[in-house]
């Protein structure tokens, strides 16, 4: 691999939306660090791959000690893209005790980007939701151990994200730093996130709508890689589809909930994640 190839890691690149970004980067003749919770589904993806190079290593995102390994054998990336995520799981609790779509969807990736921050050389692309704007930050209860319900657990998780990738560009920006923070989200794509969700109707009426609305995979994944690739987009920007109700579309800039550009709300919830996940940020940042 050449030093000139860009180099990208990818959570959850063997499947949805991972697999369909990571397909599209090395199509474009990248280098994608697979990172993946199962090493032999990881192979079977990269099997499928036809162009660029890649490889393939192991993290469970449900696990931060999993996380720390993981980052401390990247020795050079050009562009992290958090991507990964759970959905709609009964109340279930990662390795540290947290529960699992929080601590994969947001508190894995914070420590992911904290721990990787000084070899990044471009950009962080976080994935987050449309239903992020449905989420609620509850700061009682980040760990949702009263009255759990699904649907609002990731909602909260997806806004976490939101949260997490704006106040990342401010921390970025104060510092002086060249490396941008980006979000993207996909719209409503079908993948196999939704199958997973915990049975009964909320399950049922994810199935229901990838069947009759949800664009594919490919097209889901269309504002990720252009979060992650093109030259002109700035730090702090959210792309998403342009359709109708950001469901599917050529991939634009969209606006955030307002609940995800308050300071003060990013402020406490960047304290919040560092103590859950003991990754701080001053010496990356500030270096």
């Amino acid at each position: 691999m050449s030093r000139m190839t860009p180099v990208y890691v990818v959570t959850g690149a063997n499947s949805g939306l991972g697999f369909a970004t990571t397909r599209a980067l090395t199509d474009r003749g990248a280098h994608v660090i697979m990172a993946v919770r199962d090493e032999k589904n990881g192979r079977a993806a990269q099997a499928r791959l036809t162009a660029g190079s890649s490889e393939v290593r192991v993290v469970d995102l449900a696990d931060l000690d999993s996380v720390r390994t993981f980052a401390a054998g990247i020795e050079r990336a050009d562009v992290l893209i958090n991507n990964a995520g759970v959905m709609g799981l009964p109340h279930t609790l990662s390795a540290q005790g947290y529960e699992l779509q929080f601590a994969v969807n947001h508190l894995a990736h914070f420590a992911l980007t904290g721990l990787l921050l000084d070899r990044l050389t471009d950009r962080v692309v976080t994935v987050s939701s449309t239903l992020h704007k449905q989420g609620r930050l509850n700061f009682d209860d980040l760990n949702a151990t009263r009255g759990y319900q699904p649907g609002p657990a990731y909602n909260q998780s997806k806004l976490a994200n939101a949260v997490f990738g704006l106040e990342l560009q401010r921390r970025l920006t104060a510092a002086g730093s060249p490396v941008r923070s980006v979000l993207a989200h996909p719209g409503y794509a079908a993948t196999s996130l939704q199958g997973k969700a915990r049975p009964g109707l909320y399950r049922l009426a994810l199935l229901l709508g990838n069947r009759l609305i949800a664009a594919s995979a490919a097209d889901g994944a269309r504002p990720t890689v252009f979060a992650a690739t093109d030259p002109g987009v700035a730090g702090g920007q959210f792309i998403g589809p342009g359709g109708p109700g950001e469901m599917r579309g050529a991939p634009r800039v969209v606006k955030p909930a307002p609940s995800a550009t308050d300071p003060q709300t990013a402020q406490r919830l960047w304290s919040a994640s560092e103590e859950m996940t003991g990754v701080s940020y001053l010496s990356t940042i500030v270096g």
